[in-house]
């Protein structure tokens, strides 16, 4: 009976939650130390004798830890499997633990201006034309275009502006021919024909569409590595703004871009930096990926941060604490600043996600200025305790002063700095504190 009332007690208690959520994968850095409170009846070791694993052994373990916490310290490069069990006996939960060598990044916070050309032209809405016979006609419609697909090719000619597109629609027009138009899909890729129709206004053959090949707007640089230096940065999925499609990467840029003033957040209505490009030709760097933790590529060059000059360590999310942390972003022209904000609740994650901090901005003088998260800080790179843990990634609507942030393993990943795990979708619960306008084409 004492022993059902010991394993009922424990199942209530907040440290059963804890250890219950805690990932079936986590990542340690070499040199860091994973923190748990274990208390009986709990038990945890590292298993010994799984030879499907490339075993790392731990300082002082097994332990039965009495009402105090658990160090987990990595001694190599590897992989182990570490059990929870009730009792010593009782498996409870099971965590593989890998240990990773310690990386260290440049802080971004820089102001950059995102240029980012789609793979095709995506279509954003129907335009009916009006023709000879004075009938407004949608053939694209009629056909079964739909907003949200992307015109790979035209009669077989890869398409990537939206001047290409109307001249190879009208050449066919004149030469009485339709087109046939290779669509990209969800579902996959399809082939579609379609009748161009003379417009009485253009004297020109169109099909009816309004499409876009670009998107650009104003974000912040997360980090870079030194060496390599690939870089991160917006820490979300850049989509289009009409159709909340993912843009596919065909070829991109970053420039270094000023923040010339600030539209405050408030209830409801998320702020916004009012960025401008700075010499928009002088390339800053490349963009090869258009992900759901942001955009990356490698820079140039260098890029000075005043405030951290040197490289400093990421830390994991088993280090992030709830607590004080700081956030640098720029709030007027090219300066970067640093802001004070408070970690709120960390969701540790198995499986890539967004969410993956809550943050709350405490710094009386960003809020004065801005309201607190607003448009184009995505990607403001967060500090705790001397080291990178994640980036500003969305403002909640209802409160500018909170938002969420994601973790820098993520990240890592998705530049290839470190492996890949895996991926899910964010949930779309909030908006982007990225800034990105439309490039409207027809």
């Amino acid at each position: 009976m004492l022993i059902i009332s010991a394993i009922f007690a424990f199942c209530l208690s907040p440290q059963f939650r804890s250890i219950y959520g805690l990932p079936m994968h986590i990542r340690i850095i070499e040199g860091e130390t994973a923190l748990f409170d274990v208390n009986l009846p709990l038990t945890v070791n590292v298993r010994q004798d799984d030879v499907s694993i490339r075993v790392q052994t731990y300082e002082s373990l097994p332990i039965i830890a009495l009402s105090r916490p658990v160090s987990l310290e990595p001694v190599k490069l590897g992989q182990s499997t570490v059990e929870f069990k009730l009792f010593g006996i009782i498996p409870f939960r099971t965590v593989q633990v890998d240990v990773l060598p310690p990386i260290k990044l440049i802080p971004g916070g820089h102001s950059i201006g995102v240029v980012l050309r789609s793979q095709g032209v995506i279509v954003v809405g129907n335009s009916p034309v009006l023709n000879m016979q004075g009938q407004y006609v949608t053939p694209a419609k009629d056909a079964g275009i739909a907003i949200g697909d992307v015109i790979i090719s035209i009669n077989g000619i890869p398409v990537q502006s939206d001047t290409q597109v109307a001249e190879i629609i009208d050449e066919s027009g004149k030469s009485k021919r339709s087109v046939d138009i290779l669509l990209k899909r969800t579902e996959g890729q399809q082939h579609v024909s379609v009748s161009p129709a003379l417009c009485h206004d253009t004297k020109r053959y169109r099909i009816g569409l309004f499409v876009r090949d670009s998107a650009a707007g104003v974000g912040t640089l997360s980090f870079y590595e030194p060496e390599s230096k690939i870089y991160g940065a917006l820490g979300h999925i850049i989509t289009d703004s009409d159709t909340n499609q993912p843009i596919d990467c065909e070829q991109g840029k970053i420039v270094l871009a000023t923040v010339s003033g600030i539209q405050q957040g408030k209830r409801g209505h998320p702020g916004e930096k009012i960025g401008v490009f700075i010499e928009e030709d002088q390339l800053l760097g490349n963009i090869s990926k258009n992900t759901p933790f942001g955009i990356y590529g490698e820079l140039n060059s260098k890029l000075l941060n005043e405030r951290y000059p040197q490289a400093i360590p990421i830390a994991s999310m088993s280090q992030i604490q709830v607590g004080p942390a700081e956030m640098l972003t720029v709030v007027d022209g090219q300066t970067i600043e640093q802001f004070t904000i408070e970690i709120q609740k960390i969701n540790l994650q198995e499986a890539p996600e967004s969410k993956g901090l809550v943050i709350k901005v405490t710094d009386p003088k960003l809020i004065e200025k801005t309201g607190g998260i607003v448009q184009g800080m995505s990607g403001s790179p967060i500090i705790q305790n001397g080291k990178i843990v994640g980036a500003v990634t969305h403002v909640f609507v209802h409160d500018p002063t909170s938002g969420y942030g994601c973790f820098v393993d993520w990240m890592l990943m998705e530049s290839g700095i470190i492996p890949k795990k895996g991926r899910q979708t964010a949930r779309k619960l909030f908006t982007f504190s990225g800034s990105f306008y439309a490039l409207y084409i027809f």
